[in-house]
């Protein structure tokens, strides 16, 4: 587990990520146990009712379910909610903005699938 947060953002935001990351990466695997509120909180020394607000979250999502008295279980369609949401999100965020650059740039569609195969190795000079 990551030692340090970033002071920039939400703690609770950062747990929650830090679960999403674990999930995707499979360190973390379906119907496998995560770490309680109490070992986030004792881990990064926060507040436990910081540690879960991320938690909940999840489990709001359908990434996590509670067991009583057992703990927090990653669910078995956690991984693919998780990168069908992060697919979606690098679409609003990379895509959309590339695709409308490219189009007052007057690239079209066929330069930029060059480009992007390319990998982007456009020179400078």
């Amino acid at each position: 587990m990551k030692h340090s947060l970033d002071d920039n953002r939400p703690i609770y935001h950062q747990i929650k990520e830090h679960i999403e990351d674990s999930i995707i990466s499979e360190a973390i695997g379906t119907g496998e146990r995560v770490p309680s509120t109490n070992e986030f909180a004792s881990f990064f020394k926060i507040n436990p009712a910081t540690a879960a607000k991320g938690v909940n979250e999840l489990v709001d999502e359908g990434i996590l379910v509670k067991r009583r008295g057992v703990g927090m279980f990653v669910t078995e369609d956690a991984r693919s909610i998780l990168i069908q949401k992060r697919k979606d999100s690098f679409f609003k965020s990379y895509v959309i903005p590339l695709r409308d650059e490219a189009k007052k740039l007057q690239i079209t569609e066929t330069e930029l699938l060059d480009m992007i195969q390319k990998g982007g190795e456009i020179s400078e000079d």
